[in-house]
């Protein structure tokens, strides 16, 4: 593992606040150009408990880019009007990134996800937990190919349907 540039990290600081925009504005596609155009992009969102347990038992498991897209399609288009909207806020901390023997960059960053409820108005902490991402950076593009969050709670307080 080697380390990264100042502009390297910085892109990778990019990418990170691209994501949270996209989820917090309820932008899918935005969300969804965030992920490398590669049918093995994934992202998959897990309790550590079950991480640690050796169990696959995801809250969301979009192993690969088709799955992306189709958790975009059913979001925008199936279950529209069918669930009780939120609001996000992501608050996201990188704290390690490192490049690969083959080139990919490993990075682990600490989150905390807000929600607040359309009917309500009152924000509650919805998870917490870390990225663990695999990206690809070539020229002045940087995306995931993977990532993983990976949440401390075990359950959280309402059902999931925007990514974390």
């Amino acid at each position: 593992m080697t380390r990264l540039t100042l502009d390297e990290l910085a892109r990778l600081d990019e990418l990170q606040s691209a994501y949270m925009s996209a989820l917090d504005g309820k932008k899918m596609r935005s969300w969804l150009d965030t992920f490398e155009d590669d049918p093995s992009a994934s992202y998959i969102c897990i309790a550590r408990n079950d991480v640690e347990s050796g169990l696959r038992v995801a809250m969301m498991l979009d192993d690969c880019r088709d799955r992306l897209i189709d958790r975009c399609t059913f979001i925008e288009d199936i279950w529209a009007g069918t669930f009780q909207d939120y609001r996000t806020r992501h608050f996201v901390q990188r704290v390690h990134a490192s490049r690969r023997a083959d080139g990919l960059v490993d990075m682990v960053s600490n989150f905390s996800v807000i929600f607040t409820p359309d009917d309500t108005g009152l924000p509650q902490q919805l998870a917490a937990g870390t990225y663990e991402d695999i990206i690809r950076m070539e020229g002045d593009q940087c995306r995931f190919l993977s990532r993983n969050a990976v949440t401390d709670n075990a359950v959280v307080p309402r059902y999931l349907v925007f990514p974390l």
